[in-house]
């Protein structure tokens, strides 16, 4: 069976081992924030070759059950067979897409970001509704939440927002989430019970601890500082030590106000700003290698990617690989499953290229 090009089990029982290595070195815990960052990689390149290894017993149990049922022929052995048959394909469909997580940064943390569009209140509240969509499905998978960044609107919702989400391929599920959602709904803001259409973006960027090799002249930054504030006002800190950075090149906005104080969040917004001019360059790369292929449908940063429609009948599209259901409200609490796992099973998952 071909495991080996399927999980690339050889270099990862190289990297585990070099891993295991360093992990063993006196000096291991002198640089505490890289050693949980070799730990953290270890612990996933492991919990990958433990799935490896079981698939690869069932494959052989499968095989000799079929040569025993082929044999004897017997009603029993062709029942076990066929049922140990029935879980290895299972297995192997589970964890197909994961396999579709080949890009450099999928298996990192994701920094996600929610902006209201247009719109004012409805597409603010909209924003908060996606906020509440993405926490519930991280809370599913057992991610852990950071808020670092929160910014609320003036009657309801918010304006934007930004949390960490940390947990074994975070990235690498969530880069599916980039681009415009758009909503269809009566609106609750409006007397006179209209439907009104909001857009909210969705912006994803791989929390990357090592640091990049990019190159940030200060004379293109622009500092702001301000009073950091939580969802519903908490945390208000007395000092401005949240920071905002504007690339002024790229018009790339970062902000943190997570961290207590003001030169731990520039120092987390610089990091976050290095990641997102990593990915843009990767992103203006990739263009133009699609450009030379002839792709059939470009996808723009930004552009509108899933729509969710509540009025006049119930239902959410993504318009990239065309599932849909009309589960809405499942949705909106966090079934996001399927449309991640179709879209990295599909031609436009073009980051594992």
């Amino acid at each position: 069976m071909p495991l080996g090009g399927f999980f690339d089990i050889p270099s990862k029982r190289k990297r585990f081992e070099e891993l295991d290595r360093q992990a063993g070195q006196e000096a291991f815990w002198d640089n505490p924030e890289k050693a949980q960052s070799i730990l953290k990689e270890r612990s996933l390149i492991e919990s990958w070759l433990k799935t490896a290894d079981n698939l690869e017993r069932l494959y052989h149990d499968t095989e000799a059950a079929f040569e025993l049922a082929e044999e004897s022929k017997d009603p029993e052995l062709i029942d076990e067979m066929v049922n140990l048959l029935a879980s290895l394909k299972k297995e192997l469909e589970e964890k197909e897409f994961l396999c579709k997580m080949a890009g450099p940064f999928d298996e990192h943390d994701a920094i996600l970001e929610i902006n209201g569009g247009s719109g004012g209140t409805e597409a603010q509240d909209w924003a908060e509704m996606l906020l509440r969509m993405y926490t519930r499905w991280a809370e599913r998978k057992g991610f852990e939440l950071e808020e670092l960044d929160y910014h609320a609107g003036e009657q309801a919702g918010i304006k934007s927002a930004s949390i960490l989400i940390k947990g074994p391929y975070a990235y690498g599920y969530l880069r599916s989430e980039q681009g415009v959602h758009r909503l269809v709904r009566i609106s609750p803001f409006d007397s006179n019970k209209r439907r009104h259409t909001s857009f909210a973006s969705v912006s994803v960027t791989p929390d990357i601890e090592e640091d990049l090799d990019v190159e940030i002249d200060e004379k293109d930054l622009r500092v702001d500082t301000y009073r950091a504030s939580g969802a519903g006002g908490q945390h208000v800190n007395k000092t401005d030590s949240a920071v905002r950075l504007t690339h002024l090149p790229t018009g790339i906005v970062v902000a943190c106000q997570n961290e207590r104080s003001q030169h731990r969040n520039k120092e987390r917004a610089m990091k976050l700003l290095k990641a997102k001019l990593f990915e843009l360059e990767k992103q203006k790369q990739s263009e133009k290698l699609n450009s030379i292929k002839g792709e059939l449908k470009k996808i723009e940063w930004g552009s509108q990617i899933r729509s969710y429609v509540m009025q006049p009948y119930q239902m959410v599209k993504d318009l990239r690989t065309g599932y849909e259901t009309s589960s809405v409200n499942e949705v909106l609490d966090g079934e996001l499953d399927q449309f991640i796992e179709s879209f990295l099973l599909s031609p436009y998952n073009v980051a594992a290229g």
